[in-house]
């Protein structure tokens, strides 16, 4: 099986890395040649400064552009991938099965995917969805390659753009939180590469506990607080400064944007 990734930025880089963990039979091009010679060379695969080429010869195609690039972007390949006929794997936010059906010439697999970036260390949620043309050996043999790349879970396509707010945006608030601890923690005397270790850690093995033992994050939340203790203080300090509409808002705002997107 041949893969071609259509952009290698920061997400399609981490699906790639994750991916090369299985397989090298990968063809990479992008906008920006450099960064394109520079994961192939990092992953140990090959790359062109072609699109066409990339559409031409592989079986899976990953599609790794921003959904407002996309539409230019296939255009000129629509030849090429109705005669190669691979399975798409998109990871545009916001644009749906139909869209993407209609963008590369009608009648071919087509996956959503919506990964993270701790996919590239094997840590990703990754939600997908399928058109009708897909059939279950398709999607098996590419769980099987991408096994590396952490969990994945098949979902409604209607719930897509939320479970994109929800795991392919969130890391990016879990670093702002980790940040925050860390800069607290400075503040308060400890040395930064400490702060940020242990709240790092810290944040790993909460999450760790939520997956592992399926209690409800409130519970978990309660073992930890001793009446009295500090770590209610800090639970009282969160919720007077609005910790949980804060994060509310983020995830909403992003769904909203995601769905704009797609438009």
């Amino acid at each position: 099986m041949k893969y071609g990734f259509l952009g290698c930025g920061n997400m399609g880089g981490a699906v790639a890395l994750a991916l090369s963990k299985k397989t090298t039979d990968i063809l990479l091009t992008s906008h920006s040649v450099t960064s394109a010679q520079k994961l192939a060379e990092q992953l140990g695969c090959s790359y062109t400064e072609s699109n066409e080429a990339v559409a031409s010869s592989c079986d899976v195609l990953f599609l790794a552009v921003k959904p407002q690039m996309m539409a230019g972007c296939l255009q000129p390949l629509t030849t090429a991938l109705q005669a190669k006929r691979p399975v798409i794997v998109s990871m545009a936010a916001g644009l749906s099965l139909q869209q993407l059906d209609e963008l590369t010439g009608g009648g071919l697999p087509i996956i959503r995917i919506m990964p993270n970036t701790p996919v590239a260390i094997g840590k990703g949620m990754t939600t997908y969805c399928k058109n009708t043309l897909v059939t279950e050996q398709m999607v098996e043999g590419l769980l099987s390659d991408l096994s590396e790349a952490g969990r994945f879970d098949p979902i409604d396509e209607k719930l897509m753009d939320v479970a994109s707010a929800a795991a392919g945006c969130s890391p990016a608030y879990a670093y702002m939180f980790i940040e925050a601890m860390a800069d607290g923690a400075v503040t308060c005397g400890l040395p930064r590469a400490k702060a940020i270790e242990y709240a790092a850690a810290a944040l790993a093995g909460a999450a760790e506990m939520v997956l592992q033992t399926g209690k409800h994050p409130g519970a978990l939340k309660d073992a930890v607080c001793s009446p009295g203790g500090s770590t209610i203080a800090g639970v009282r300090a969160l919720e007077e400064n609005g910790f949980r509409g804060a994060v509310m808002d983020a995830i909403i705002a992003a769904y909203r944007r995601g769905t704009e997107l797609g438009k």
